[in-house]
């Protein structure tokens, strides 16, 4: 097994203290590791939401933020960001900023499985149109971040909720309103 199929194990206080297979952590006692969140907005100020793979073993089928993923061991996270916008939705990434550095979570699925990350968010401008990984993601629409914002409050149910946090704490739709004044 090589360094691509493992995450970083954290301690209470977010401290790197080993790795684990990536395929062992997300369970129903998953252990606190290293993730990242990216939300991607457009020249138009649009937000791009995602429906994860149907095959996910968390969430699948549900709508979320443009993309997450796992830092390698010794990987920066911007890196990983890079690495994981290309790899999920076929882009380049511009402007990225580190919104929310503390940002974590501990949440169940149907399923029972847990989800427990300290998760980096970030923000990017991308300039095209995605190319959908189906492994990942099986549709992608650009929105209204004001339109976002009532389906997160009226149907939270329907997106991961780790959207639907990031979302209360980011005030991402005004981020996304000041990028839009300023191209």
């Amino acid at each position: 097994m090589t360094d691509a199929d493992h995450v970083v194990l954290l301690d209470d206080e977010g401290r790197a203290i080993g790795t684990a297979p990536k395929s062992s952590v997300h369970g129903t006692d998953t252990a606190l590791h290293l993730a990242f969140s990216c939300h991607v907005v457009n020249e138009d100020g649009q937000v791009l939401v995602t429906r994860r793979a149907l095959d996910k073993k968390t969430w699948p089928g549900v709508w979320s933020n443009s993309f997450c993923g796992h830092p390698k061991p010794a990987e920066p996270v911007l890196t990983a960001v890079h690495r994981r916008a290309e790899y999920e939705l076929g882009l380049t990434l511009t402007d990225i900023e580190l919104a929310l550095p503390l940002f974590r979570y501990r949440a169940t699925d149907a399923n029972g499985i847990v989800e427990h990350e300290v998760c980096p968010v970030y923000t990017a401008l991308a300039h095209d149109e995605p190319v959908l990984n189906p492994l990942e993601v099986v549709d992608a629409r650009w929105v209204d971040p004001a339109e976002l914002a009532v389906s997160l409050q009226t149907t939270p149910w329907a997106f991961s909720p780790w959207l639907v946090l990031q979302a209360q704490q980011l005030h991402l739709f005004g981020t996304v309103s000041q990028r839009r004044r300023a191209s």
